[in-house]
């Protein structure tokens, strides 16, 4: 995609130019908040939504003015698309007998299919008779019996409940590994986009804020709205200062309280040393707070949430919250704002006690209040 824009009658600008490059055999999500156009993009890819700008190219060929059948590409619904009338063998063969394929190709091919998607024994069952994984593994099997270029899966998995979209995602991770078809996923959960895409694309307003591998979004992000959109809790984001720095260490103040950045963390936000004497927003991931780290910031604990596997503490730090809105940073008006530690679950902690959090200097983020860009090496 190169400059791809998509403008309405009606003057509404839903992608304003995106420019992204797929890799063969990659899996890409695109992800954002709703209306973000996510869903928008991937229509355009699909030949479903006129392109109003730019070029896309499929294998090196511009295909904006062709057909959705010209693209060589398989698309999976939310709501599957299956024919209710007609078998599951059928539904997965159907545009094979468009193409007036063979009679035994077709169904060796839809054999092959259904073994690999376990469907094996419902192949002679209608769309109404299954589950809605089964129903989800039939829309896929659709797919990809027409060996297509390209995947494009719109929130395929939103029907489903919590345990079968944890199951069916694993699968269709695993699925599009073995076949090696490069797909495009929509989604707004980001647990699904950062679980299965080799790289994410984070999309606000039309607008591509990151294109990265999950671990690299996680950790390093490159503003403030990456940063919170991404990981759950989101990132705590406070306004602090940079009260002095030199070659050897930054001074940040958070309210009441300092924190000092040496070593490795000072070279790794390098670039705080431009602001000193300014504001700026301090983030912090929850699983940063209560374990090793060489730093601390003392709380106020508000909540106690037992997870087994971690112990949420939500507390109260003195100094406001920041966030990222559509026309850029809010620094709310509160002089307190809600910190979320993930502790060991081990640990003992009791609602309206002051705590101690040790804080991985590491693991701390920087961002530009005007910007909301982040701020690390020079």
């Amino acid at each position: 995609m190169v400059n791809l824009q998509k403008k309405y009658q009606n003057g509404f600008e839903a992608v304003p130019g995106l420019d992204l490059h797929i890799d063969d055999g990659e899996f890409l999500v695109l992800v954002g908040p709703s209306g973000c156009g996510k869903s928008t993009v991937l229509r355009m890819v699909a030949g479903l939504e006129d392109i109003t700008g730019g070029d896309l190219l499929i294998d090196d060929v511009r295909v904006n003015e062709m057909g959705p059948q010209q693209r060589d590409i398989a698309m999976v619904f939310q709501s599957y698309a299956l024919y209710p009338n007609m078998t599951v063998g059928d539904n997965i063969a159907f545009a094979m007998k468009l193409r007036k394929t063979d009679k035994t190709e077709m169904a060796a091919k839809v054999a092959e299919v259904a073994e690999l998607l376990e469907l094996t024994a419902v192949l002679d069952r209608k769309p109404g008779q299954l589950s809605g994984g089964q129903r989800q593994r039939v829309a896929m099997g659709r797919a990809i019996v027409r060996n297509p270029k390209l995947f494009l899966m719109d929130e395929p998995l939103s029907n489903l409940d919590a345990k079968l979209r944890v199951q069916t995602r694993a699968e269709i991770s695993k699925l599009q590994r073995r076949l090696g078809v490069t797909t495009m996923y929509v989604t707004h959960d980001q647990v699904e986009a950062m679980t299965m895409g080799d790289r994410v694309a984070v999309l606000r307003r039309g607008v591509l804020m990151q294109c990265a591998s999950p671990a690299e979004l996680y950790e390093s992000p490159q503003n403030l709205f990456v940063a919170q959109f991404i990981g759950s809790p989101s990132m705590n984001v406070v306004r602090g200062n940079v009260s002095s720095a030199d070659d050897h260490s930054i001074t940040l103040s958070l309210g009441s309280q300092h924190v000092r950045i040496d070593g490795e963390a000072r070279a790794r936000l390098a670039g705080l040393g431009e602001y000193v004497g300014r504001e700026i927003a301090i983030g912090i991931r929850s699983e940063a707070l209560g374990g090793d780290g060489t730093a601390s910031i003392d709380v106020v604990v508000d909540l106690v949430e037992m997870l087994g596997s971690a112990l949420l503490v939500h507390s109260t730090i003195d100094a406001p919250a920041v966030r990222s809105i559509d026309t850029g940073v809010e620094i709310s008006d509160k002089a307190e704002s809600a910190v979320v530690a993930s502790l060991d679950p081990r640990r003992q902690v009791s609602e309206g006690s002051r705590l101690t959090l040790t804080l991985d200097t590491l693991r701390m983020h920087a961002f530009d209040l005007e910007t909301g860009d982040a701020i690390g090496r020079r």
